[in-house]
């Protein structure tokens, strides 16, 4: 009876301690999982800008800048901004098995993103100094 208990104390002692303080790679898949700006990747995603499709170095050096951005504020389902200037750049890329858009609208404080996937819809603002300063010079866009 008593080898019984300590087994099972050290089992329920070892998942504690897991579920405690769970594993590096657990906690990267989890917070990737259900980030809002997620990272995007080169190969699964097309960019365009007024019909035109971005190639090349241009298209990794968008994708990259939009990567490193900085999430800063999420807007609330009745707070977006509906006033959008200028033409958007839109991704579109597959997170998991769905496909995700993503139309992005540069200004020279910050960056909208409005994010539609089949059933969710969702609005974020980000920091980028190289979006924002211009470092991809696009026509449209302020």
């Amino acid at each position: 009876m008593a080898t019984w208990l300590i087994i099972v104390l050290i089992c329920v002692s070892t998942l504690k301690v897991v579920l405690a303080s769970p594993p590096t790679f657990v906690m990267d898949w989890l917070l990737a999982k259900f980030a809002l700006h997620a990272k995007v990747l080169e190969e699964d995603t097309t960019v365009t800008h007024m019909g035109k499709s971005l190639e090349g170095e241009e298209k990794i050096q968008f994708i990259q800048h939009f990567n490193e951005a900085v999430f800063f504020d999420r807007y609330d389902e009745y707070d977006v901004p509906g006033t959008n200037t200028g033409i958007p750049l839109v991704m579109v890329t597959k997170k998991g098995k769905k496909k995700v858009r993503l139309s992005v609208y540069i200004y020279s404080d910050h960056v909208d993103v409005f994010k539609q996937s089949s059933k969710k819809a969702a609005a974020y603002s980000l920091l980028s100094e190289s979006l924002q300063n211009g470092s991809i010079t696009l026509a449209g866009n302020h």
